[in-house]
């Protein structure tokens, strides 16, 4: 038992050592191994990005490689010098680790900064990789700054979170940033291929495909859910064995559901959803991954965005299959739907309830809608249409005022459709008087043509009026103390044609009031002086009117004050001063 070699994982087990074994990070690979073949070596690094995508990774590739005492052409280290021998056995003084989320004090930096005065043993540089750096604290980042900043010769440091966002800027603005990419799914299942091969174990293409979306573009999490499946399948993994095992949702569930989605049959769609949650499922996993289902659908529909799947081959004939009986418009009713239901899910106080509602509203997408009427119908008079009988010696005006207010009489033939139904509520007098309607009529034409200049807007005024409103306007804009200023001492221009001037004393004011307050002003003088054709035009004073005599005298200058200030007029009348 104790003899039995020791199982490493394939995260470990299959790192990649050199640039060209990186996966996923070409774009990375080839900036670093330009810049140590034209010795434009920065001083700080930051590698940031998603889990599991190769920073660390490519931070001990990369000093190993600017270590190694033998390169190749290709810019990989030799794998046999004293130094890449000594990185191998994890016994290289040059390079040195350092997790920040353990070891974020202040101490710990001090700490790190008196070994980086230590030259390197061996190579040319000492290199300190610190993961996690967004774990330091605000203290610990602020005594790094110098020695990130000026380090020695040296000494070159490589930053690696998953974070940016919580590293401060002045920490980022010394460092080289390397943004990585989440890794694709053809990627990581071409790497578990070559992986399944050398470890010689049979998986389906389907599996693996499983995998790597499982994985969410991180390689390490892809190869960690490839050892759990082997552990749990052994050396021949089928796609039956890889979703209940990683408890995935088969895609044949959406594209049954789809289906009665499409054909309105809510019930069976209920039918589905009970049957997944009695499997354990989660609901929220299923109605993203409903969303899921739904978006690869609508790409399915151009073969131009047909390359964004990422779907085994032997799945996406299925989905373009199901794609053409999918109309652009319902997958993008049902995508909003999925959505808006996806979002309010953790908010919902009953969530199965949540989901099926959305799922009784996805199947209501291609049935016709029931036309719901706003309010309740009116009570019919008849089944039959009605005739309407009207004495001849009555008006026109009361044969309409009859027609609608008598009780209609059936006839066994047709001659008149039945009026429109009565408002409810309506008082109908049981014997109405003829006389009496005709009066009400007459009454109310009177009354209209008499209140017709009033309705109209075009009431007259003068000057006198207009003084009279300007000032109240004055007093209702008292909130805006300098408009009401403005208001006050100018007087304003009556034109004949009902134009009005409002004169103020430079452009910026004038601006100002167009912005701000010209149509409030023009409804409040339009609504005061009854008539909506005013207009009011602001414009600045001329030269000339503008003009101001100076005032040398003290009894000028006060009566100037009394005059053109309100506010001193009643601060001398409350005080009783007298001013000379």
């Amino acid at each position: 038992m104790w003899g039995m070699e020791r199982f490493i994982v394939s995260a470990r087990k299959y790192r990649p050592t050199s640039f060209e074994t990186l996966i996923g990070q070409e774009n990375i690979a080839k900036t670093l191994k330009n810049s140590i073949l034209k010795n434009q070596l920065a001083h700080a690094y930051l590698f940031c990005g998603p889990r599991g995508v190769g920073k660390t990774t490519s931070a001990r590739i990369f000093a190993k490689t600017i270590n190694c005492l033998n390169l190749s052409e290709n810019m990989d280290p030799c794998g046999v010098c004293e130094s890449c021998i000594a990185f191998d056995e994890s016994r290289s003084f040059s390079i040195h680790e350092l997790d920040a989320a353990s070891n974020n004090s202040v101490d710990d930096i001090r700490l790190l900064n008196e070994k980086v005065r230590i030259p390197p043993q061996i190579g040319k540089y000492s290199v300190y990789i610190i993961d996690e750096v967004h774990m330091l604290s605000p203290s610990a980042f602020n005594a790094f700054l110098k020695t990130l900043e000026e380090p020695p010769a040296h000494a070159i440091f490589i930053l690696a979170t998953t974070e940016k966002h919580k590293i401060i800027p002045t920490i980022l603005s010394r460092c080289q940033t390397y943004d990585f990419n989440r890794i694709s799914v053809e990627d990581i299942v071409r790497n578990l291929t070559q992986i399944a091969e050398r470890e010689k174990i049979k998986i389906e293409t389907e599996a693996m495909h499983i995998i790597a979306r499982k994985a969410d573009g991180a390689m390490r999490d892809a190869l960690t859910l490839f050892d759990q499946s082997v552990a749990f399948c052994g050396e021949n993994i089928t796609y039956d064995q890889v979703i209940s095992n990683l408890n995935v949702l088969d895609y044949e569930y959406y594209i049954r559901l789809t289906n009665h989605l499409l054909a309105g049959e809510h019930t069976d769609a209920l039918l589905i959803f009970d049957e997944i949650l009695s499997k354990g499922f989660n609901a929220l996993h299923f109605i993203g991954g409903l969303s899921t289902h739904l978006r690869d659908l609508l790409i399915c529909k151009d073969e131009r965005s047909a390359k964004l799947l990422e779907l085994a081959p032997s799945l996406i004939e299925k989905y373009v299959e199901q794609s053409r009986n999918c109309p652009v418009n319902f997958l993008y009713n049902a995508l909003n739907i999925t959505t808006t239901c996806e979002a309010g899910f953790k908010q919902s106080g009953n969530q199965r309830l949540h989901i099926e509602f959305a799922l009784v509203k996805l199947a209501r997408i291609n049935t016709p809608q029931e036309v719901v009427p706003d309010s309740i119908p009116e009570p019919k008079v008849s089944d039959k249409p009605v005739e309407v009988t009207v004495k001849p010696e009555k008006t026109a005006v009361a044969e309409v005022h009859e027609k609608k207010e008598e009780p209609a009489v059936e006839k066994e033939t047709p001659k008149e459709e039945i009026p429109a139904a009565q408002p409810k509520n309506t008082y109908i007098p049981s014997t109405p008087s003829i006389k009496g309607m005709i009066k009400k009529v007459e009454e109310k034409s009177v009354k209209a043509e008499q209140e017709k200049p009033k309705e109209s807007g075009e009431s007259e005024f003068d000057f006198e009026m207009l003084e009279k409103v300007w000032e109240e306007m004055a007093e209702a804009e008292k909130s805006l103390p300098r408009l009401k200023t403005a208001i006050s001492q100018i007087k304003p221009k009556l034109d004949a044609d009902k134009t009005i001037h409002f004169r103020v004393v430079n452009d910026l004011q004038k601006s100002w009031i167009e912005k701000n307050c010209k149509t409030r002003l023009l409804a409040f003088l339009r609504d005061k002086l009854d008539n909506r054709f005013i207009e009011l035009i602001v414009e600045v004073e001329s030269a000339e009117e503008t003009k101001e005599t100076k005032l040398y005298m003290p009894e000028e200058k006060a009566k100037f004050l009394l005059e053109n200030y309100p506010e001193m007029r009643e601060l001398q009348k409350d005080l009783k001063l007298e001013l000379k």
